[in-house]
């Protein structure tokens, strides 16, 4: 790395309402409020988490760009430009760690092959929590993104991802945009076998937050759990 060239931080964004100092530790909050040039997923949303952050700029001179949707070099380049005249740059996406479940990774890359130092900051990755709080297993998992929206690809990939859980031993995840969810948890009652483990994360560090992880067969049991709208991961293990 060029010693002129400023630094990419990956900055990470709170998952809900919650006070930023309950949830970012005072570093990455002390590094976010000094820099002035930042990548972003959505610009309203960088400029709630920075006004929440207490950021001792005036927003409006703060230079905020936006990621664009086809990440060809020339506009990566574009917005790397600031790191190669010396300015730290802040990555952020609208809610938890940047180029994880969220865009920014071909920035990131870009980045690398500039020069340009890369540095994640600490913060919440609702990945990762929710696998804490699972009782899964934590030793071989992986994220699956979201599943088809269509019905039959959908039953089809859960079949599928149950299988591969059951051979490898390996905890799959996986989100939904949140109007869906409950179709989603219907779904995953009616194909997996009564054995298997769900665990569903709703709302993770909010103040509505609330994980359950049981089995297939005692889920079927229990009340439907409210998620329409709400920010949530499943994850399954079979057995």
């Amino acid at each position: 790395m060029s010693a002129q060239h400023g630094a990419l931080f990956l900055v990470p964004v709170s998952l809900g309402d919650t006070a930023c100092s309950h949830i970012l530790p005072h570093e990455v909050q002390a590094i976010t409020r000094r820099l002035r040039h930042f990548v972003v997923e959505n610009a309203k949303t960088a400029r709630t988490e920075l006004k929440r952050l207490e950021h001792p700029g005036p927003l409006r001179d703060i230079d905020i760009q936006v990621l664009p949707e086809k990440d060809a070099p020339s506009a990566l380049d574009a917005l790397l430009a600031p790191a190669l005249q010396g300015h730290d740059i802040g990555l952020m996406s609208e809610a938890g760690c940047p180029a994880v479940a969220d865009p920014g990774a071909r920035l990131v890359a870009r980045a690398h092959a500039l020069g340009i130092e890369v540095r994640p900051l600490v913060g919440p990755s609702s990945i990762l929590l929710a696998l804490m709080a699972s009782g899964l297993n934590g030793q071989s998992f992986a994220f699956n993104g979201y599943l088809p929206v269509s019905e039959a690809e959908r039953d089809g990939r859960i079949r599928q991802l149950e299988d591969e859980s059951r051979r490898l031993q390996r905890t799959q995840i996986f989100i939904e945009t949140p109007y869906r969810n409950e179709r989603l948890f219907d779904a995953l009652l009616a194909n997996c076998r009564p054995a298997t483990r769900l665990c569903v994360a709703r709302e993770l560090t909010t103040n509505n937050e609330w994980v359950t992880s049981t089995s297939i067969a005692d889920w079927r049991q229990k009340p439907r759990p409210e998620l329409a709208r709400r920010p949530t991961l499943f994850l399954i293990l079979a057995s």
